[in-house]
């Protein structure tokens, strides 16, 4: 195996441990929530927290990327984020669950802005699209695994044996890129956010993304809420086992679509990738609320046909412990479509999010002055605003309205970034620029 196929296996296995932990807390958040039941405020934070304290992250690892060795402050990141699993395990309230959260959203940034940026300098610019398609996969297929065996785990031993598997993981992931990453040779001096700040096609993309943001943070984040809160609360009361079979729908088909997409993007060209992404996330994201409806109506079964066993909530013998709930508990006709609306959910992402790294991984590398790492921090930076805000308008509606509008909100908020996005390619670049980049 040559060295450059060891070092790209070692950033995707850095980006599978990162999947599996983003995956564990949001199969367990449903979890937290009905243990703790917070305020609004608190519900808001529970998202926020992690989206502040990844802002935080973005400066001093992207400049500390470009302007020192990328596999160093890599190895660093990946240490804060174990020290962050361990800390949930200890987590016994709301604020430290916001605490613990906010340690993570930290690592979490750095260690995927790090290693996505050391994968687009290795990559040819020709291949850079799939290269990051591929460690997108490796993420995704983390999550998959995190999804369904995160809730099963926590069912049997509990919250500690799920975070000790996660630092495990870290620690593999950690030695791998020490052993087998190379240092870094590229240094950037000065200060590459300034150069890049002035770049056109990025300035382009932030009309996209800015708006982007709220939708993805509030149906990603909604969606296994809605499917795990209690009734009481507008939700559909899933076990955790069953949450994490709706989160691994999108999951999968967004690992299993990525590379693929990722190519055709290398070949045809980044902007239409994004565009038709984000239109097709937005119609089927005002789908979901009706999930039940749509289940009802075509008399489906509550369950997966000729799964039946899975449904059982009699005390079973797994692993040798008992457990009070069994696979995936209560559910309703709303199971199937959820499922289906989850799994378009990674479809169209997955048109997006290779055309769009990709792009900033070019326009890191061909601006003067500028840097990868800069570059995917600007990416990082606009996703911000949109990401801290929703999780508390997302609170607010599912307190006061309904937790119905908040995919509505999500689905228009995409809408809105396609449709600004390509006004202003048009205007801008001319008309065929979303045939052209």
């Amino acid at each position: 195996m040559n060295d450059d196929r060891l070092q790209f296996l070692s950033l995707y296995l850095v980006r599978f441990a990162g999947g599996f932990g983003l995956a564990a807390l949001t199969t367990l958040l449903p979890t937290y929530i009905n243990l703790y039941d917070p305020s609004a405020l608190l519900l808001g934070l529970f998202t926020s927290g992690y989206t502040l304290a990844s802002t935080l992250a973005i400066v001093p690892f992207a400049w500390g990327g470009d302007a020192g060795d990328k596999r160093t402050a890599l190895v660093v990141a990946i240490g804060i984020a174990a020290l962050a699993y361990t800390a949930f395990a200890f987590v016994s309230g709301s604020w430290q669950f916001v605490g613990a959260r906010a340690m993570q959203g930290f690592a979490a940034t750095g260690a995927s802005l790090l290693s996505l940026s050391l994968v687009g300098e290795l990559a040819p610019t020709g291949e850079r699209a799939n290269h990051i398609g591929k460690a997108n996969a490796a993420r995704l297929a983390s999550g998959i695994v995190g999804a369904l065996s995160v809730g099963a785990l926590y069912e049997v031993y509990g919250f500690q044996t799920v975070y000790a598997l996660l630092v495990a993981l870290l620690v593999v992931s950690m030695v791998a890129v020490v052993l087998f990453v190379r240092p870094d040779p590229v240094r950037i001096e000065g200060f590459p956010f300034t150069s890049l700040s002035v770049n056109e096609r990025l300035r382009t993309l932030t009309t996209f993304r800015g708006q982007y943001a709220v939708a993805v943070t509030l149906v990603r984040t909604w969606v296994p809420i809605y499917a795990g809160v209690e009734v009481a609360q507008g939700g559909l009361a899933y076990a955790p086992f069953a949450v994490g079979v709706v989160i691994t729908a999108e999951r999968g088909a967004n690992m299993l679509f990525q590379p693929y997409t990722g190519q055709l993007s290398d070949r045809f060209g980044r902007s239409a990738f994004i565009a038709l992404g984000g239109a097709g996330y937005g119609a089927i994201a005002l789908g979901v609320p009706f999930t039940p409806g749509v289940g009802t109506a075509l008399a489906l079964p509550p369950g997966i046909p000729g799964m039946e066993w899975l449904a059982s909530t009699a005390p079973v013998q797994w692993v040798g412990v008992e457990s009070a709930v069994a696979g995936l508990g209560n559910l309703s006709p709303a199971f199937l479509p959820l499922i289906a609306c989850n799994a378009l959910l990674g479809v169209a992402d997955a048109f997006r999010e290779p055309a769009s790294m990709a792009l900033f991984a070019d326009e890191g590398e061909n601006t003067e002055g500028g840097g990868v790492a800069s570059s995917f921090g600007i990416r990082e930076f606009v996703w911000r605003p949109g990401s801290i805000g929703a999780p508390f308008v997302g609170g607010w509606l599912q307190t006061n309205v309904g937790i119905d509008w908040v995919f509505y909100l999500g689905g228009g908020a995409a809408f809105s970034a396609v449709a600004v996005f390509v006004l202003v390619l048009a205007s801008q670049h001319g008309a065929g620029a979303l045939r052209r980049w």
